[in-house]
Protein backbone atom coordinates (compact mmCIF):
# COMPACT_ATOMS: atom_id res chain seq x y z
CA UNK A 1 0.00 0.00 0.00
CA UNK A 2 1.25 3.75 -1.04
CA UNK A 3 2.48 5.19 2.67
CA UNK A 4 0.73 8.40 2.06
CA UNK A 5 -2.20 6.44 1.47
CA UNK A 6 -1.93 4.26 4.85
CA UNK A 7 -1.26 7.43 6.34
CA UNK A 8 -4.33 8.87 5.30
CA UNK A 9 -6.24 5.55 6.28
CA UNK A 10 -4.90 5.86 9.68
CA UNK A 11 -5.69 9.01 9.57
CA UNK A 12 -9.73 8.57 8.96
CA UNK A 13 -9.44 5.77 10.83
CA UNK A 14 -8.51 7.69 14.19
CA UNK A 15 -11.36 10.30 13.08
CA UNK A 16 -13.79 7.38 12.93
CA UNK A 17 -12.55 6.50 16.61
CA UNK A 18 -14.47 9.40 17.84
CA UNK A 19 -18.07 8.57 16.64
CA UNK A 20 -20.82 9.01 19.08
CA UNK A 21 -23.23 6.49 19.77
CA UNK A 22 -26.78 7.29 18.28
CA UNK A 23 -30.06 6.15 20.45
CA UNK A 24 -32.43 5.63 18.01
CA UNK A 25 -35.08 2.42 18.70
CA UNK A 26 -35.18 -1.00 20.71
CA UNK A 27 -34.74 -4.04 19.67
CA UNK A 28 -38.15 -5.39 19.07
CA UNK A 29 -39.13 -8.97 18.05
CA UNK A 30 -36.81 -9.07 15.56
CA UNK A 31 -34.32 -7.76 17.13
CA UNK A 32 -32.55 -5.00 15.55
CA UNK A 33 -29.52 -4.72 17.58
CA UNK A 34 -26.69 -2.88 15.52
CA UNK A 35 -24.46 -0.24 17.30
CA UNK A 36 -24.97 3.82 15.07
CA UNK A 37 -22.76 6.42 15.40
CA UNK A 38 -22.63 9.44 13.94
CA UNK A 39 -18.99 11.08 13.29
CA UNK A 40 -20.24 14.68 12.97
CA UNK A 41 -22.85 15.65 15.37
CA UNK A 42 -26.21 16.67 14.25
CA UNK A 43 -29.46 16.63 16.00
CA UNK A 44 -32.45 15.02 14.92
CA UNK A 45 -34.32 18.29 15.39
CA UNK A 46 -31.97 19.88 13.14
CA UNK A 47 -32.21 16.48 10.37
CA UNK A 48 -36.28 16.94 11.26
CA UNK A 49 -36.98 20.62 10.70
CA UNK A 50 -35.06 20.71 7.06
CA UNK A 51 -37.48 17.46 6.05
CA UNK A 52 -40.65 19.24 7.19
CA UNK A 53 -39.48 22.01 5.17
CA UNK A 54 -38.34 19.87 2.29
CA UNK A 55 -41.50 17.88 2.70
CA UNK A 56 -43.65 21.31 2.70
CA UNK A 57 -42.33 22.04 -0.42
CA UNK A 58 -43.25 19.10 -2.37
CA UNK A 59 -46.67 19.02 -1.35
CA UNK A 60 -47.16 22.76 -2.30
CA UNK A 61 -45.98 21.97 -5.49
CA UNK A 62 -47.21 18.52 -6.52
CA UNK A 63 -51.24 20.66 -4.97
CA UNK A 64 -49.76 23.13 -7.73
CA UNK A 65 -49.92 20.69 -10.52
CA UNK A 66 -52.91 19.14 -9.07
CA UNK A 67 -51.40 15.61 -8.29
CA UNK A 68 -51.69 15.96 -4.56
CA UNK A 69 -54.60 12.99 -3.89
CA UNK A 70 -56.50 13.43 -0.90
CA UNK A 71 -59.83 11.83 -2.02
CA UNK A 72 -59.04 8.63 -4.40
CA UNK A 73 -60.07 5.18 -3.09
CA UNK A 74 -56.34 4.86 -2.74
CA UNK A 75 -55.67 7.67 -0.83
CA UNK A 76 -58.34 6.72 1.10
CA UNK A 77 -56.69 2.86 1.71
CA UNK A 78 -52.94 4.68 2.45
CA UNK A 79 -54.29 6.82 5.22
CA UNK A 80 -56.25 3.98 7.00
CA UNK A 81 -52.91 1.89 6.42
CA UNK A 82 -51.11 4.54 7.71
CA UNK A 83 -53.24 4.77 10.97
CA UNK A 84 -52.32 1.00 12.03
CA UNK A 85 -48.78 0.86 11.37
CA UNK A 86 -47.93 4.37 12.75
CA UNK A 87 -49.74 3.26 15.63
CA UNK A 88 -47.55 0.64 16.08
CA UNK A 89 -44.10 2.65 16.43
CA UNK A 90 -43.72 3.31 20.15
CA UNK A 91 -43.11 -0.58 20.47
CA UNK A 92 -39.36 0.47 18.85
CA UNK A 93 -39.35 4.01 19.96
CA UNK A 94 -41.96 5.64 22.38
CA UNK A 95 -41.11 9.27 21.94
CA UNK A 96 -42.28 8.31 18.20
CA UNK A 97 -45.95 8.38 19.43
CA UNK A 98 -45.51 12.43 19.45
CA UNK A 99 -44.13 12.89 15.55
CA UNK A 100 -46.29 15.02 13.34
CA UNK A 101 -46.93 12.01 11.50
CA UNK A 102 -48.29 12.77 7.65
CA UNK A 103 -49.56 10.34 4.92
CA UNK A 104 -49.71 11.82 1.74
CA UNK A 105 -50.47 10.10 -2.11
CA UNK A 106 -49.12 12.00 -5.16
CA UNK A 107 -50.73 10.85 -8.78
CA UNK A 108 -47.46 10.27 -10.00
CA UNK A 109 -46.39 6.61 -12.60
CA UNK A 110 -43.40 6.81 -10.17
CA UNK A 111 -42.53 3.96 -8.38
CA UNK A 112 -41.56 4.72 -5.17
CA UNK A 113 -42.49 5.64 -1.44
CA UNK A 114 -40.88 7.41 1.12
CA UNK A 115 -40.95 8.22 4.85
CA UNK A 116 -38.72 11.01 5.69
CA UNK A 117 -37.11 12.51 9.55
CA UNK A 118 -40.04 12.70 12.21
CA UNK A 119 -42.66 10.87 10.34
CA UNK A 120 -43.11 12.57 6.60
CA UNK A 121 -44.75 9.79 4.84
CA UNK A 122 -45.69 10.11 0.69
CA UNK A 123 -46.41 7.38 -1.42
CA UNK A 124 -46.53 7.41 -5.35
CA UNK A 125 -49.72 6.44 -7.29
CA UNK A 126 -47.43 4.51 -10.10
CA UNK A 127 -46.28 1.92 -7.05
CA UNK A 128 -49.65 1.10 -6.25
CA UNK A 129 -51.43 0.96 -9.44
CA UNK A 130 -48.29 -0.30 -11.47
CA UNK A 131 -47.89 -3.19 -8.90
CA UNK A 132 -51.80 -3.99 -8.20
CA UNK A 133 -50.55 -3.45 -4.48
CA UNK A 134 -53.08 -5.25 -1.69
CA UNK A 135 -53.43 -3.50 1.41
CA UNK A 136 -50.86 -6.14 3.00
CA UNK A 137 -48.16 -5.30 0.68
CA UNK A 138 -48.79 -1.40 1.03
CA UNK A 139 -48.33 -2.25 4.76
CA UNK A 140 -45.13 -3.62 4.07
CA UNK A 141 -44.03 -1.02 2.24
CA UNK A 142 -44.92 1.33 4.60
CA UNK A 143 -43.47 -0.27 7.62
CA UNK A 144 -40.02 -0.36 5.42
CA UNK A 145 -40.23 3.05 5.05
CA UNK A 146 -41.18 4.37 8.86
CA UNK A 147 -38.91 2.03 9.64
CA UNK A 148 -35.56 3.89 8.35
CA UNK A 149 -37.26 7.17 10.00
CA UNK A 150 -37.42 5.12 13.18
CA UNK A 151 -34.09 4.17 12.94
CA UNK A 152 -33.27 7.68 11.59
CA UNK A 153 -31.23 6.26 8.66
CA UNK A 154 -30.79 9.52 7.29
CA UNK A 155 -28.87 11.30 10.48
CA UNK A 156 -26.96 8.58 9.93
CA UNK A 157 -26.36 8.59 6.32
CA UNK A 158 -25.36 11.84 6.62
CA UNK A 159 -22.80 11.77 9.33
CA UNK A 160 -21.00 9.27 6.77
CA UNK A 161 -20.96 11.83 3.95
CA UNK A 162 -19.35 14.13 6.59
CA UNK A 163 -16.83 11.25 6.79
CA UNK A 164 -15.93 10.91 3.23
CA UNK A 165 -15.44 14.87 2.62
CA UNK A 166 -13.03 14.81 5.75
CA UNK A 167 -11.42 11.27 4.32
CA UNK A 168 -10.88 12.94 1.16
CA UNK A 169 -9.46 16.24 2.58
CA UNK A 170 -6.56 14.27 4.47
CA UNK A 171 -6.26 12.43 1.00
CA UNK A 172 -4.85 15.49 -0.23
CA UNK A 173 -3.44 16.74 2.98
CA UNK A 174 -0.88 14.10 3.22
CA UNK A 175 -0.13 14.87 -1.03
CA UNK A 176 -1.74 12.06 -2.47
CA UNK A 177 -1.75 11.77 -6.24
CA UNK A 178 -4.50 11.84 -8.34
CA UNK A 179 -5.02 7.83 -8.90
CA UNK A 180 -4.03 6.87 -5.37
CA UNK A 181 -6.78 9.73 -3.82
CA UNK A 182 -9.13 7.85 -6.52
CA UNK A 183 -8.49 4.81 -4.52
CA UNK A 184 -8.69 6.52 -1.38
CA UNK A 185 -12.36 7.92 -2.25
CA UNK A 186 -13.71 4.35 -3.39
CA UNK A 187 -12.27 2.62 -0.32
CA UNK A 188 -13.94 5.38 1.79
CA UNK A 189 -16.86 4.62 0.27
CA UNK A 190 -17.00 0.79 0.24
CA UNK A 191 -16.15 0.57 3.20
CA UNK A 192 -18.19 3.11 4.62
CA UNK A 193 -20.92 3.92 3.18
CA UNK A 194 -22.22 1.04 1.03
CA UNK A 195 -21.94 -1.44 3.38
CA UNK A 196 -23.94 0.03 6.29
CA UNK A 197 -26.50 1.21 3.46
CA UNK A 198 -27.07 -2.54 2.44
CA UNK A 199 -27.64 -2.68 6.77
CA UNK A 200 -30.02 -0.06 6.93
CA UNK A 201 -31.90 -1.49 4.02
CA UNK A 202 -32.00 -5.24 6.18
CA UNK A 203 -33.10 -3.17 9.19
CA UNK A 204 -36.04 -1.44 7.61
CA UNK A 205 -36.96 -4.73 5.62
CA UNK A 206 -37.27 -6.77 8.82
CA UNK A 207 -38.60 -4.03 11.37
CA UNK A 208 -41.14 -3.29 8.75
CA UNK A 209 -41.99 -6.40 9.08
CA UNK A 210 -42.95 -6.12 12.84
CA UNK A 211 -44.83 -3.24 12.13
CA UNK A 212 -47.03 -4.65 9.47
CA UNK A 213 -47.25 -7.76 11.86
CA UNK A 214 -48.43 -5.89 14.63
CA UNK A 215 -50.89 -3.67 12.74
CA UNK A 216 -52.77 -6.82 11.59
CA UNK A 217 -51.61 -7.36 7.96
CA UNK A 218 -50.14 -10.43 6.79
CA UNK A 219 -45.98 -10.37 7.38
CA UNK A 220 -45.87 -12.84 3.80
CA UNK A 221 -47.31 -9.71 1.94
CA UNK A 222 -43.77 -8.45 2.26
CA UNK A 223 -42.54 -11.30 0.11
CA UNK A 224 -45.14 -11.14 -2.88
CA UNK A 225 -44.04 -7.55 -2.76
CA UNK A 226 -40.52 -7.45 -3.33
CA UNK A 227 -41.08 -10.66 -5.55
CA UNK A 228 -43.53 -7.66 -7.54
CA UNK A 229 -40.63 -5.31 -7.58
CA UNK A 230 -37.91 -7.78 -9.04
CA UNK A 231 -40.28 -8.40 -11.48
CA UNK A 232 -40.69 -4.44 -12.43
CA UNK A 233 -37.44 -3.73 -11.74
CA UNK A 234 -35.81 -6.40 -14.16
CA UNK A 235 -32.20 -6.25 -14.20
CA UNK A 236 -30.09 -5.21 -11.09
CA UNK A 237 -26.51 -4.57 -10.73
CA UNK A 238 -24.90 -7.41 -8.57
CA UNK A 239 -25.44 -6.50 -4.73
CA UNK A 240 -21.69 -5.74 -3.81
CA UNK A 241 -21.77 -2.98 -5.78
CA UNK A 242 -25.17 -1.40 -4.79
CA UNK A 243 -26.51 0.19 -1.57
CA UNK A 244 -29.61 -2.29 -1.72
CA UNK A 245 -29.48 -5.91 -1.19
CA UNK A 246 -30.27 -7.76 -4.01
CA UNK A 247 -33.97 -9.09 -4.38
CA UNK A 248 -33.35 -12.83 -3.99
CA UNK A 249 -30.85 -11.78 -0.50
CA UNK A 250 -33.96 -9.50 0.70
CA UNK A 251 -36.41 -12.28 0.19
CA UNK A 252 -34.06 -14.68 2.19
CA UNK A 253 -34.02 -12.54 5.10
CA UNK A 254 -37.49 -11.47 5.05
CA UNK A 255 -38.19 -15.22 5.14
CA UNK A 256 -36.18 -15.83 8.03
CA UNK A 257 -37.41 -13.41 9.99
CA UNK A 258 -41.50 -14.05 9.44
CA UNK A 259 -41.51 -16.71 11.66
CA UNK A 260 -40.71 -14.19 14.31
CA UNK A 261 -43.43 -12.09 13.78
CA UNK A 262 -46.59 -13.89 12.65
CA UNK A 263 -47.50 -14.89 16.27
CA UNK A 264 -47.88 -11.06 16.62
CA UNK A 265 -49.86 -11.02 13.38
CA UNK A 266 -52.08 -13.84 14.42
CA UNK A 267 -52.67 -12.03 17.92
CA UNK A 268 -53.76 -8.86 16.00
CA UNK A 269 -56.04 -10.36 14.35
CA UNK A 270 -57.67 -11.99 16.89
CA UNK A 271 -57.75 -8.75 19.10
Amino acid sequence: MHSKFRLAVMAACISLASCQAMDTTSGGAVGVDRKQYTLFPVSSTEINQAYAQSYKETLSQASNKGVLDTSSSDAKRLQAIGKRVIAQTSVFRPDAAQWQWEVNLIDSDELNANCGPGGKIIFYKGLIDQLKLTDDEIAAVMGHEIAHALREHSREAYSKAQGVQVATQLGSAFGLGDSNLQLANVGVEYLMTLPNSRANENEADIIGLELAARAGYNPNAAISLWQKMSKAGGGAPPEFMSTHPSSNSRISSLQAAIPKVMPLYEQAKRS
